[in-house]
């Protein structure tokens, strides 16, 4: 009878044991579920949407420019070749450019009464989220005191004063930019919150309103170019 009774308690423990490890199996999410909700994923679908938009009017406009230049190569091959150098060195930051834009100057803060230390320059980090806030609100080309903006422009510190390229920045500092809006760019500078990151530097950053035309000139620094050499004249293809 004993024996017969530990038998019954070890089958019930058995199917409890069986019957709890199936239910906390059931209850227990499964690695690498997607716990997003219908809101966040109509935000990454939404995102995904702009970006295969922004792809594709890219690939448009490539198409675009290789069919202009088929017909120009076709016309003459050396008016095409110039047509795209021309383009280039434009994309490169290596001409002048002209167009509506303002004009904000970075100066020592000035308020009336102020008592505290004067800043000498205006540190990196601050210059770059300047940057930063003008391509947001549409800024085509940028120049800092003088130095055109471009892919390769480095604003670093370098021996405790900051470097925009290779032109050390000392206050006050003149900043111009271009835009296709420039009431936009105004706009969004004006009530950016960037300007109290300026007074907290001791700094006071001054927006010029709207202007037909500013000038912006030629990057003098030249991209490194790595990995490409000049080819032979009528070296054959193969």
């Amino acid at each position: 009878m004993e024996r017969k009774r530990r038998l019954s308690f070890a089958f019930v423990a058995a199917v409890f044991g069986v019957m709890l490890a199936v239910g906390l199996r059931t209850t227990m999410p499964s690695e690498g579920r997607d716990t997003r909700d219908i809101w966040e994923l109509r935000a990454d679908l939404t995102k995904e949407q702009q970006l295969e938009q922004h792809l594709l009017e890219e690939l448009e406009d490539y198409e675009e420019k290789l069919h202009h230049y088929r017909q120009k190569e076709a016309a003459g091959g050396g008016a095409a070749l110039e047509a795209t150098v021309a383009e280039l060195r434009e994309e490169a930051g290596l001409t002048e450019v002209k167009g509506s834009g303002i004009i904000l100057m970075i100066a020592p803060f000035s308020a009336a009464g102020y008592v505290g230390p004067v800043t000498a320059t205006v540190s990196p980090e601050l210059l770059q989220r300047l940057v930063n806030e003008l391509n947001k609100y549409g800024a085509k080309e940028i120049a800092i005191d003088g130095e055109r903006l471009t892919n390769w422009t480095a604003i670093r510190d370098i021996n405790g004063m900051t470097n925009v390229g290779r032109r050390p920045i000392r206050l006050p500092v003149e900043v111009k930019a271009i835009a296709d809006d420039a009431d936009k760019l105004y706009s969004g500078l004006t009530v950016s919150p960037l300007r109290d990151d300026f007074i907290v530097e001791n700094l006071e950053l001054s927006i010029s309103k709207p202007k037909p035309a500013i000038v912006i000139p030629p990057s003098i620094e030249r991209p490194k170019i790595k990995y490409m050499e000049t080819a032979s004249a009528g070296k054959e293809e193969k």
